[in-house]
């Protein structure tokens, strides 16, 4: 009796905290590092530096100083060096340090040991990035950050900046469109791209910006935010009679930068360098962004009179993407299929399209759309997108880097809730009054009476 007394007094509490450790591990990652994984990665890093470093050969011959002071003093054998490690920082999602790299070593040698780091230190993934010539930083993540997206609470998003997704590396994926003005989102259906607009929306809704949308699908996946909307298209007739005037307020633009800086006024767009920004913030136009959601729609014909309209309106489009960024317009196309044979210009028109987003496609034509002329090794890595994963996608630019993220759920009564809030920063922008959508009214409910009425009884 004393021993079973014995047995449950120690393996009772042993045995709910290994299950309550399981239960974390499982439901709650972010717990379960902060308690357990935290310390055992780092007293592994600790413990284990200089051997991991010297197995994944970042060790390097220690100079003739150092070995004459060690054959002085101790009279040991002199072992190789490795790379001087600095603090390690412990963060929500894993941990930081950075390492200064010895002579002759480079950033591609420790990088190429991030999968052996990985095992070595018991975490989820180690991402290498070059802090200043001679010393990187190792970021450690200690579990999938994609799995459960929680957005960083500071993200230092600024004007035309949204946190729009979390990158694996655990840091935000800011869609800047001053560094990025143009931007090409692909995926297939429930992959989770139109949540990807719906952050762009959201997070645009609260700047002072003119935000103008093309949506074909008769406007399913914008009419919901037109109270915050400048001007909506919902068919390519109303898209053809849009766009032009959409080139015309951006020509407009150029001639107010003409005029301030004093260029002649018959000089052509294209040589123009300056932009809206250089303007004073009195005089400057608001900035606009416009969403085409399902571009294939503008490119589809069926007569003779549809491809002149079409033919129109991808010259427009393709004007836009060319010049529209020292105007302050920024497109953000998305689709499920972006190739040369939707027609003729829609190649030249996703050459323009510097950013890349491509979520679950059905082939791998598709992915190769979007990121093969820019990161060919990213292809790979958006067809290995699982279908249980909406959101998750292939971010890449024209630099050849490219990262995977993916988007946190936002609903669309709230996505909505916010364009209603801020419908008051909606800008006055004249020429697109006319395409202004009709926003509903919910209906009111009758008032409350003040006197309850009571029944009348014999």
């Amino acid at each position: 009796m004393t021993d079973l007394t014995t047995l449950l007094e120690v393996g009772g509490p042993l045995a709910a905290l290994g299950g309550g450790a399981a239960y974390a591990r499982a439901n709650h990652p972010s717990v379960y590092w902060s308690a357990v994984g935290l310390p055992l990665s780092t007293a592994r890093l600790l413990g284990s530096y200089g051997s991991v470093m010297e197995a994944c050969g970042l060790t390097v011959a220690p100079s003739r100083l150092r070995a004459l002071a060690v054959k002085a003093t101790t009279r040991r054998e002199v072992r190789p060096v490795p790379p001087r490690r600095g603090i390690v920082r412990p963060t929500a999602t894993g941990l930081r340090l950075r390492l200064r790299l010895a002579p002759g070593q480079e950033p591609a040698d420790v990088a190429a040991s991030a999968e052996r780091l990985r095992h070595a230190w018991g975490v989820h993934a180690v991402y290498v990035s070059t802090v200043k010539p001679g010393v990187v930083e190792l970021r450690l993540v200690g579990f999938d950050v994609l799995r459960r997206v929680r957005m960083p609470r500071k993200s230092g998003a600024g004007s035309l900046e949204v946190p729009v997704a979390l990158r694996e590396d655990a840091t935000p994926f800011v869609r800047d469109y001053r560094a990025v003005p143009h931007q090409l989102t692909l995926g297939a259906t429930l992959s989770g791209k139109s949540m990807y607009q719906r952050h762009l929306v959201a997070g645009l809704a609260r700047q002072p910006v003119a935000l103008v949308g093309i949506d074909c699908k008769r406007g399913v996946e914008l009419a919901p935010f037109a109270s915050r909307l400048s001007a909506l298209a919902t068919d390519p007739e109303q898209a053809a009679d849009l766009l032009p005037v959409l080139v015309k307020e951006m020509e407009d633009r150029y001639d107010l930068i003409k005029a301030r800086q004093g260029i002649a006024p018959g000089t052509p767009a294209e040589v123009i360098t300056s932009d809206i920004w250089g303007l004073p913030e009195s005089e400057r136009p608001v900035p606009m962004v416009l969403f085409v959601d399902e571009v294939a729609e503008l490119f589809l014909v069926a007569t003779r009179k549809e491809e002149e309209r079409r033919d129109e309106m991808v010259t427009q489009l393709i004007r836009l993407a060319q010049l529209g960024r020292a105007a302050g317009i920024y497109l953000e196309v998305c689709g499920q299929r972006f190739g040369a044979e939707l027609g003729k210009g829609a190649t030249m028109l996703r050459a323009q399209l510097t950013g890349r987003v491509c979520h679950r496609v059905n082939d791998e034509a598709s992915a190769k759309m979007a990121l093969g002329d820019i990161a060919p090794e990213a292809v790979t890595a958006a067809c290995a997108i699982a279908a249980e994963r909406p959101g998750v996608a292939v971010a890449g630019d024209t630099s050849g880097g490219w990262s995977r993220i993916r988007t946190p759920y936002l609903s669309l009564a709230d996505a909505a809730g916010i364009c209603r809030e801020s419908a008051y920063l909606v800008p006055d922008v004249p020429a697109l009054k006319p395409f202004r959508p009709d926003v509903p009214v919910p209906p009111a409910e009758p008032p409350a009476p003040v006197v309850h009425p009571r029944p009348v009884t014999d």
